[in-house]
């Protein structure tokens, strides 16, 4: 698989497979091919929904991280509690 989306046969490959840098550069790419224009409707479209699903890939990494953060931030601070004891 390439690092732009993309498996061997050209084939994209399903947004849910995508981490976050791989979902990130294919939006920059979707983004930049629909301001060039030039394309008819539904392939507007097509490109239009790949980049939503994108969008939403990049989101669900990046609430994941900061839950992951949250999380290491509130461990340490309960270690730190000695009330807890």
């Amino acid at each position: 698989m390439s690092p732009r989306g993309k498996s061997t046969d050209d084939a994209p490959v399903p947004v849910g497979e995508l981490g976050y840098e791989q979902a990130r550069d294919e939006l920059v790419e979707v983004v930049t091919t629909l301001e060039r224009g030039g394309l008819d409707l539904d392939a507007s479209l097509s490109l239009w929904e790949r980049g939503e699903a994108l969008a939403n890939r990049c989101e669900e990494h990046l609430a994941g991280a900061r839950d992951r953060i949250e999380a290491a931030i509130n461990d340490g601070e309960d270690d730190a509690d000695p009330d807890d004891d």
